[in-house]
């Protein structure tokens, strides 16, 4: 299983890198996250028009960055909660049957609503709108703690 983690933004702060890449690291070797950072449009202007211009350029970047054949999980706070233990679950499924997975981390205006649409599954961390360099951090996190979970690690605590 291969987690392939695709988000929009660059020259994130030293202090998101450093929680990323602690959580990165900690992952099992058959499990690694693959970082890929995409360049967010230029931003100029305002009005409603111009944000879902930026959105369907930002989709075509993300879609090039995506595997064929990935399980796709677009994060957005109206979609699915799930529980740490939901995700060990998924996860587990995934490790199963050879899925990798995909995780779209959008924009400052989002994601578009078709790339949306293509996911399999839209994911909400928090009904919190969160910068989304903190998602990378959050996302890793939760990572590490649904297969440490499932590997029985105490790392989880219920």
């Amino acid at each position: 299983m291969k987690l392939r983690i695709v988000a929009v933004g660059h020259k994130m702060p030293d202090w998101i890198n450093a929680g990323f890449a602690e959580y990165a690291q900690r992952m099992p070797r058959e499990a690694r996250i693959d970082l890929v950072e995409i360049k967010p449009a230029t931003r100029s202007g305002s009005g409603e028009k111009l944000v879902q211009q930026w959105q369907v350029l930002e989709a075509e970047r993300i879609r090039a960055a995506l595997p064929a054949r990935a399980f796709k999980i677009v994060l957005d706070e109206r979609g699915k909660s799930l529980t740490t233990v939901d995700l060990a679950r998924r996860i587990e499924r995934w490790k199963h049957d050879a899925i990798d997975v995909a995780f779209v981390i959008g924009g400052a205006d989002g994601t578009a609503r078709e790339l949306q649409q293509e996911a399999d599954l839209l994911w909400s961390l928090s009904p919190l709108t969160l910068p989304h360099g903190l998602c990378r951090v959050m996302l890793a996190e939760q990572l590490y703690r649904a297969l440490s979970l499932s590997a029985g690690h105490p790392y989880h605590r219920e």
